[in-house]
Formats: structure tokens, C-alpha cells, sequence
């Protein structure tokens, strides 16, 4: 995984999304095919727009494969659609724990935190998805957005 965590992270490299894609894949294998099934549903869930299924299926994943990054992920997101901010961000961090690679989670964190009003973190956040995955053009957005808004602000 380092080599491809360094072709992601490089801006220049003009195979970036076929990294980005190799990271993802290996993300989402919990080496189980029940977990795999419940990762499955619960994302299923939340593009259904179903999030109390969503949070069932990924609290059991969690709970079955606490190791499991994606699972925690996937639930924060669904915590997330759900508008409970506090229980997607706790989701977060232990994304991080596990795997502080994970650019989409820091991305996320970053998201909850410019929403909850605290732009200085969010920037932070939002630094860290970048210096991970250069090749975010929301993330940029977002963090030049916050930029911009912070050089307005009088001391």
C-alpha cells in the first residue's frame, strides 16, 4: 500500500486515479465475505437513502470487524446523511486510528467541522485530505473557500 499511498500523493504522477482507485479497492476488503456483504448493504443504504438501515447494517460490520476501517467510515457517512454530526465525527477519528491514510475521512472530518463553525480545524482537515491526495479539486475548493474567508476576518 505505501507505494500506491505515494503515487496518490504525488501531484505530477498522471496515474493518480488509477491509485486512488487500487486504495479504495483494498479499503473496502475486509477479509470476510459476511463483512463484505454488510459494507455492501450498508452503502446500499445510504445511496438508498435509507439511513436507519444504513447505521444497522454498518453497527453490525463495526461491531463484528472492529479493525475494519471502511466499516467505520461507512457508518460515519451514514451518521453523517442522518444530520448526528457528534457520532459521525467519533466514527471519524477512529477512522484514523486505524488508517491515517484515509484521505475521504479526513475529507469528511473536514466537511462536519466547516459545518459545525469551526473553520481553523476544518482548514486543518482539509490540509491533511490534500497533502494525501493532492488530486481533490472539492477539497481545494473548500480549503481556498475558507482561506479566502479567514484573510477577511479583522483582528
Amino acid at each position: 500500500m505505501n507505494g500506491l499511498y505515494e503515487q496518490l500523493a504525488d501531484p505530477d504522477n498522471p496515474h493518480w486515479d488509477r491509485a486512488e482507485s487500487d486504495i479504495l479497492r483494498e479499503w473496502s476488503k475486509s477479509g470476510s465475505p459476511t463483512m463484505d456483504l454488510l459494507l455492501k448493504r450498508g452503502r446500499e443504504a445510504i445511496e438508498a437513502g435509507d439511513t436507519t438501515a444504513a447505521i444497522e447494517h454498518l453497527t453490525a460490520l463495526t461491531d463484528h470487524a472492529p479493525d475494519f476501517a471502511e466499516g467505520w467510515y461507512s457508518r460515519a457517512m451514514a451518521y453523517y446523511r442522518a444530520g448526528l454530526y457528534g457520532p459521525s465525527l467519533a466514527d471519524l477519528r477512529h477512522v484514523l486510528d486505524l488508517n491515517p491514510h484515509h484521505f475521504a475521512a479526513l475529507t469528511g472530518l473536514g466537511t462536519i467541522l466547516e459545518e459545525s463553525g469551526a473553520p481553523e480545524d476544518a482548514m486543518k482537515a482539509y490540509r491533511a485530505a490534500l497533502a494525501l491526495n493532492p488530486h481533490q479539486d472539492n477539497v481545494r475548493q473548500a480549503l481556498e473557500r475558507l482561506e479566502k474567508d479567514a484573510e477577511g476576518v479583522e483582528i
